[in-house]
């Protein structure tokens, strides 16, 4: 488990990180949400001893990284695609990582196989695309076939493939009982990735929970379409629901299921053409959460149309 008590970073007069409280459990995988500026990074690089809190700690199984003899083989990590010396050939980068932790050659055979390297293992990593990296990266993490495993950003630079293959092999994962720790920017892919989210801004934990249950804290509606949407939009407002209509003459009613609709068409002799329930989505309901949070805000004020 990844356990964060009130984490603090300062850098000079910026706090970076506020009284940061969290736990990461095995058994699911965990996405760590954040606008630009919000906090991740630094986080992520204390729980992995790369930075020193100013105060309060980051407990991998209940240590400080730095107190753990051969780290590789309880926490992988991934925070740079460009970590590795592009002199060195793929294989020869992660048998001096290997070598380092006490893990045989033939591990390194298997972690190649692994994330689809293995035709490449002899070719220089300055010659690599970014995506080929990024898998380099996550070969390096699983080289100890760690318990822990972080990752940061690590579907950028993936095709379809890759996305789906990173996406199917943090599920086993956390599947097989390790603790996954994914920050990404990707809310699309998150949504069909994690289990749980743990969203900050400003340095500060705004919200630990489920992706079900932070969708399900936000109003959802049922898009209706029906030629007759007057007679309708009064027969669902007796139901108690609130209803609008859309610029398509289709209607919009919230507080009100679908089943209750269709069936209250029905009695009332009202053609029902749709009935589409619909939820926010999970970046939806993360832009709403971190909105008073976001340290950059854009304007489309003076760009052409």
């Amino acid at each position: 488990m990844i356990e964060l008590v009130e984490l603090t970073k300062r850098y000079g007069s910026t706090l970076a990180v506020d009284g940061l409280s969290f736990e990461v459990r095995p058994g699911v995988v965990t996405g760590f949400l954040g606008p630009n500026g919000a906090g991740k990074s630094t986080t992520m690089r204390m729980m992995l001893g790369l930075h020193r809190p100013t105060s309060g700690r980051a407990l991998v199984g209940g240590r400080r990284y730095d107190e753990i003899r051969h780290p590789l083989h309880e926490v992988g990590a991934v925070l740079d695609a460009d970590a590795a010396h592009p002199g060195r050939t793929a294989f020869v980068h992660l048998a001096c990582l290997a070598r380092s932790n006490g893990i045989s050659r033939a591990r390194v055979h298997t972690v190649l196989e692994q994330v689809g390297l293995s035709n490449v293992a002899d070719k220089r990593v300055g010659g690599f695309s970014l995506g080929m990296r990024q898998r380099l990266g996550i070969a390096g993490a699983l080289l100890g076939d760690p318990g822990v495993v972080i990752l940061d950003e690590p579907v950028n630079g993936l095709d379809a493939a890759g996305i789906r293959w990173i996406r199917s092999t943090l599920r086993a994962l956390a599947a097989q009982g390790r603790t996954v720790l994914l920050s990404s920017h990707l809310m699309s892919e998150m949504a069909v990735t994690v289990d749980r989210v743990l969203i900050i801004g400003k340095g500060r934990l705004i919200e630990d929970t489920s992706v079900a249950e932070m969708r399900d804290r936000f109003e959802r509606d049922v898009l209706v379409r029906t030629p007759r949407a007057a007679a309708l939009t009064t027969v669902i407002t007796r139901l108690g629901a609130t209803v609008t209509t859309t610029g398509d003459g289709d209607l919009i009613a919230v507080g009100v299921d679908a089943p209750a609709i269709g069936d209250a068409a029905a009695a009332a002799g009202i053609p029902v053409h749709g009935l589409t329930p619909r939820s926010a989505t999970l970046e939806d309901v993360y832009l709403q959460m971190t909105d008073e949070a976001a340290e950059y805000r854009a304007s489309t004020e003076g760009i052409a149309r």
